[in-house]
């Protein structure tokens, strides 16, 4: 039964006088005796008035969030078939690892020496990181995947910085992007200071080699690439890229958002041929991959692995192993600077260290084979009635296509999306990559069970025969139907009041 009082903006429910606490009086004294603040705190420190908070008791917080929480879904309520995002189930037992108080209650400042525990797991965690990307050394910094995107990017300004500095003619300012790539790679080559030059597809989805090779230059500093790609496809002219970018002296930068399809299968560092190596960069997306939970816009973590000429540059500290134990190192004087205050968010990453060590070099392997085989599974089952434009197999996510119904009945993408959620289902991603037109982004990922998929491809199927005027006004079930987004993205109407 829905509780729709508590439901209402916290403003709203707030009363002048309502308290979920009453605290004692301040009896701190200050030098001249008294105790209000105005006694002992500077004039400009001091709030013209009490900031305007909502007055509510803690019964009335506690059923105003639980209420919210219950009209969210989640992976722990629903199927989250959310395509690029790899929403899979995060197991408990690594959330209670991250509440366990030697690591949760640690503080930034204590002594290397009383940290020894939380240094050694980021320590392990580097070197783990290292191995499933075949590079050479790690930065735990970054605070999400497009942080680390910017980061490597940076590691990569400041290594062409010093090769110029040294005479060797290496000011480079392009950065090549597929056009079905994630939106950050463009936007962190610019924050970087790059300028990015976009590379076509091929109706096949991989990367247009034609194309590529009339965009690659002595100027190209680096080739940004997601593989497995957008579509789900692994690129085919993978070792040609690296080789031919490392011939013109750049470097390969990997996306690593979809690295669920290849752990334990194929490295990135390997890519290239013998001896020219392949990818000289990378981050992860330990919320994706590692199963953390994606936080909503909260804490979250994007590592970075490089190469070794890259590793000068990589931000300071990094976790080192001494015989006396384990520091951070913060004397790299050609180290780029800190992107990061601390040492990140060390609860992510330690929950990224629990899933990499319960699985181990086999698990992770075990992971990819199942998260590959989901998805051509219900690849299978829905590519008769959603055609699927570019491969009729494919790695861990697949890309279907509404634009047949759209062009015959009117049903749109959107339309189905929003749909599924009268049915239990968090919708998969729609409109992205723009390279398909009505794009269905699906990725069932590994934890989900036969079940579970034949479900939903029986409910996409049932969608798609039902009236397109049903459609057009889905969801029917949820508190808020179907809200101009366009409009609300454009003029947005905020307000606490």
């Amino acid at each position: 039964m829905k509780n729709t009082h508590d439901t209402k903006l916290i403003f709203e429910l707030s009363k002048p006088g309502c308290r979920g606490a009453v605290l004692p009086a301040c009896d701190v004294p200050s030098p001249d005796g008294g105790c209000d603040a105005s006694d002992w705190l500077p004039a400009d420190a001091l709030a013209d008035a009490p900031p305007a908070l909502p007055e509510v008791t803690e019964p009335q917080v506690v059923r105003h969030f639980v209420n919210l929480s219950q009209q969210n879904m989640s992976v722990d309520t629903h199927f989250y078939p959310l395509g690029s995002c790899t929403m899979k189930y995060n197991p408990k037992r690594n959330e209670r690892a991250a509440a366990m108080p030697g690591f949760n209650e640690v503080h930034p400042y204590q002594p290397e020496e009383t940290i020894q525990g939380m240094l050694e797991m980021l320590y392990e965690l580097q070197e783990i990181l290292n191995e499933i990307s075949g590079l050479d050394a790690c930065c735990l910094q970054p605070a999400a995947g497009a942080h680390g995107e910017l980061t490597a990017l940076l590691v990569a300004a400041a290594y062409f910085k010093d090769r110029d500095f040294k005479d060797r003619g290496e000011h480079r300012t392009k950065v090549l992007v597929p056009d079905n790539a994630h939106g950050t790679n463009p936007a962190s080559a610019a924050m970087a200071g790059f300028d990015t030059v976009t590379v076509k597809t091929n109706p096949d989805g991989g990367v247009c080699m034609e194309d590529f090779r009339a965009k690659l230059d002595s100027d190209i500093a680096v080739f940004m690439i997601t593989n497995p790609n957008t579509v789900g496809i692994f690129e085919s002219n993978m070792q040609e890229l690296a080789d031919e970018v490392h011939a013109h002296g750049g470097l390969i930068y990997l996306d690593g958002a979809n690295m669920n399809a290849i752990l334990g299968i194929t490295r990135p560092g390997d890519w290239g041929r013998a001896g020219t190596g392949g990818a000289d960069m990378q981050h992860y997306n330990p919320h994706k991959t590692f199963s953390g939970p994606h936080g909503g816009g909260g804490p979250g973590a994007g590592p970075i692995c490089v190469v070794e000429k890259l590793a000068p540059y990589l931000p300071a500290p990094m976790v080192v192993k001494k015989e006396t134990g384990y520091s951070l190192d913060y004397d790299r004087p050609k180290a780029m600077g800190r992107v990061r205050a601390f040492f990140g968010n060390t609860g992510v990453l330690l929950r990224a260290y629990c899933y990499l060590r319960t699985h181990g070099p086999e698990g992770l392997k075990e992971v990819s084979e199942n998260a590959v085989l989901n998805a051509n599974y219900l690849l299978a089952k829905v590519k008769h009635f959603l055609p699927v434009p570019q491969g009729g197999r494919c790695m861990h996510e697949f890309v279907a296509s509404a634009s047949k119904l759209k062009s015959e009945r009117g049903i749109s993408a959107m339309d189905i999306a929003k749909r599924l959620l009268d049915y239990g289902y968090h919708a998969p991603t729609v409109y992205f990559p723009m390279t398909v037109k009505e794009a269905i982004m699906v990725e069932p990922t590994e934890t989900e069970s036969k079940e579970t998929l034949d479900a939903f491809a029986e409910t996409l199927f049932r969608i798609t025969e039902e009236e397109a005027e049903l459609l057009h006004d889905a969801p029917h079930t949820t508190t808020i139907s179907r809200p101009n987004e366009v409009q609300a993205a454009r003029n947005p109407c905020l307000s606490c009041r």
